[in-house]
């Protein structure tokens, strides 16, 4: 992942594409940083599933920042920050459909043997695992409470 998002502002930087250099230029800062910390640990570097975090957390940043801006009449300053998340979101995986979600969930049900609310961190935990940045735990871990709940 860490090559993909190094090839892609080498080639922003070549087509001069200010917007998109900025933001990957973003990017491989919060993983450096990330990187500095995991070398502190006694880690070697941080792991593409650390990177993919950073970048659900970059994204999160800025929609509540293009939602601010946007309350507040600053509409060229939220089209920023939604070009920046288009940008940030090229390196993710494709997200799984609404159905895919719901079949993924009866699956980790399964696997999991869960029955009750009690049950409900083993069966997010399974679905994290087992689809990292592909599944909106939000809105999944409402779904799995609502099963298990009937």
């Amino acid at each position: 992942m860490r090559d993909r998002i190094n090839a892609a502002l080498k080639q922003a930087v070549k087509a001069r594409e200010t917007r998109r250099m900025a933001t990957l230029r973003l990017v491989n800062a919060a993983i450096k940083d990330r990187d500095i910390d995991a070398r502190g640990e006694g880690r070697e570097a941080v792991t593409d599933e650390e990177i993919l975090a950073i970048l659900q957390k970059m994204i999160k940043q800025r929609e509540e920042s293009a939602r601010i801006y946007a309350e507040n009449g600053r509409a060229e300053l939220a089209q920023q920050e939604n070009e920046e998340i288009d940008i940030i979101q090229e390196f993710l995986p494709q997200p799984l459909s609404d159905e895919e979600v719901e079949a993924a969930i009866d699956e980790a049900i399964a696997e999991t043997g869960a029955e009750s609310l009690r049950d409900m961190g083993k069966v997010v935990s399974a679905l994290k695992a087992k689809f990292p940045g592909r599944i909106d735990f939000g809105k999944a871990s409402k779904v799995v409470k609502a099963k298990l709940a009937s």
